[in-house]
């Protein structure tokens, strides 16, 4: 039977080779979404050591995938927000544990997660870049400008891009050319802070808490006062089922106006509170729970008697 003249059998194998692509493509596209969407599985584990062998790889295989389809921004905001959140729960904290006086054990390790804040706030950069084109050049010069483009959508890689960026500065202290990009910093999460405050249960309220209570320049009362509104607004969008506003006000707060009462009240919370009564925040909230336990358990070097200077957290 001859074949049909219809049909172009010396198309065959170029037909074969755009399926291939096509079905690659598809492939690509389908793991990318997967990817760029795990987050949620690990955030009601309740095991960060699984978590912490686990991540890398997939860590890896985004980055693999940003390599062959960088035009997906969805995927560099899972970066910029892995590669933040890695640095944070299993590097930078980790030093903090290790180490809380001197430096010279957990330098090594702060030095990975700056390496790590950087490589989140490229990710982020390149997330805006591909959503509003030139913006990571903007803003240099004229961040009011870059951000004023910005839209709700990009509130995820305008928060990912300004966390990792003020992690990095806050142990890099000793770096005074990093210290000038807090201003840009504000007005990336200001941005998003006017575009969709409750994003996240409350997370842009928990970074101003922060960011507040350290403030230069203004009076500790006034400090405080500004934080606590961003403390109970978090609590308030997260239903009170996220700890971590209660452990940085402990630990920004409480240790800087040496109100040890309050500080052993908070710690004690978060230590008793049921992680299984909030499985969205399972992971997270076990994280604090560890950290409040160590901040407990250094309690005596971070509160002193009256008239005596007052120690503090080590900042690295």
């Amino acid at each position: 039977m001859r074949p049909s003249p219809s049909l172009n059998w010396r198309c065959l194998p170029v037909a074969a080779l755009a399926l291939a692509g096509c079905v690659r493509s598809f492939a690509l596209n389908a793991v990318a979404d997967s990817l760029a969407g795990q987050g949620g599985g690990f955030a009601t584990d309740d095991d960060p050591e699984l978590v912490r062998a686990a991540a890398p790889f997939g860590l890896k295989t985004t980055e693999a995938l940003i390599g062959q389809l960088p035009e997906r921004g969805d995927l560099l905001v899972s970066a910029a927000s892995g590669f933040t959140q890695y640095g944070y729960a299993f590097v930078q904290q980790q030093a903090d544990f290790d180490d809380p006086v001197s430096t010279e054990k957990a330098a090594p390790e702060y030095a990975r997660a700056r390496k790590l804040y950087k490589r989140a706030v490229g990710y982020g950069l390149r997330a805006l870049d591909v959503a509003h084109p030139g913006t990571s050049e903007k803003l240099k010069d004229h961040p009011a400008d870059a951000l004023a483009a910005m839209t709700k959508a990009d509130v995820p890689a305008l928060y990912w891009t300004g966390a990792p960026w003020a992690l990095r500065v806050v142990i890099s202290k000793n770096d005074a050319s990093l210290i000038a990009d807090l201003g840009t910093v504000e007005l990336l999460m200001k941005r998003a802070l006017e575009l969709d405050e409750p994003w996240a249960a409350g997370t842009l309220d928990e970074f101003f808490e922060s960011f507040e209570a350290a403030r230069p320049g203004v009076s500790a009362e006034s400090a405080r006062a500004t934080a606590a509104k961003f403390r109970d607004r978090a609590l308030e969008l997260a239903h009170g089922q996220k700890l971590g506003p209660w452990v940085t006000w402990a630990e920004s707060v409480d240790v800087s106006a040496q109100d040890r009462k309050e500080f052993d009240a908070l710690t004690d919370k978060v230590l008793a509170f049921d992680i299984d009564s909030a499985p969205s925040y399972r992971l997270v909230n076990t994280l604090m729970q560890r950290r409040a336990k160590w901040l407990k358990s250094r309690a005596d070097e971070l509160f002193v008697a009256a008239g005596h200077p007052t120690p503090g957290l080590a900042r690295k």
